[in-house]
């Protein structure tokens, strides 16, 4: 019988996103014959979703001290469905009806690699929260390190445009942050050689969420 995993994308999505998702397993688990051993009380996760709603809508205020709350109610809920998918993924036992009825995906089975963005960048994605980017960089031979810049797209040839940051190492993916939710942004990277510094490679252009 082969286990089926559940889709884990939630660690690292957007909070609205990740409201969708706790309500979805909320939804899922609540009378649920099929996982009545459940490894966190529903009433305890209800309530720290409501926390979490209440914190994102606070959050809009833009004010650091709301952020960081909303940032730590998500982990908090975070925390809870992983402990739920860990469960739904044994108690399911390998049918995937059942498995669905909890609000959970499942993760693919596929291998297929995503196709780089460019001849330096690997993906980006949305940060946890609001503003903020996640650039993977690949990883060049004898390269002692990287170099990452953005400007708002269509200003790229304007002077000053770019804010360049300095890239250690291509794992974990860079934070790119205080970005303007809602604006296209160019990114570029280029790597430290022996020879000096790449060109910088093609540009590729992601919206901020």
């Amino acid at each position: 019988m082969r286990r089926i995993k559940a889709l884990l994308d939630f660690v690292r999505t957007t909070p609205a996103n990740l409201l969708v998702r706790v309500n979805a397993v909320y939804a899922g688990l609540n009378g649920n014959p099929a996982y009545t051993r459940l490894p966190v009380d529903l009433s305890e996760f209800r309530a720290e979703i409501d926390g979490y709603a209440a914190a994102i809508a606070e959050a809009l205020d833009g004010s650091k001290r709301a952020f960081a709350e909303r940032k730590r109610r998500g982990e908090v809920v975070v925390h809870m469905l992983l402990k739920f998918a860990h469960y739904v993924e044994i108690e399911c036992n390998g049918d995937l009806p059942t498995f669905l009825s909890s609000g959970f995906q499942p993760a693919s089975t596929s291998r297929t690699q995503t196709r780089p963005l460019s001849e330096a960048i690997r993906k980006i994605v949305p940060g946890n929260n609001s503003g903020q980017l996640l650039v993977t960089l690949i990883a060049m031979p004898k390269a002692y390190s990287y170099e990452l810049r953005w400007a708002a797209a269509g200003t790229e040839e304007a002077p000053d445009a770019w804010t360049t940051q300095p890239v250690a190492t291509t794992r974990p993916a860079t934070l790119v942050k205080d970005l303007t939710p809602g604006m296209a942004y160019v990114f570029q990277a280029r790597a430290l050689t022996d020879s000096g510094f790449t060109d910088w490679s093609d540009s590729v252009i992601r919206i901020c969420t």
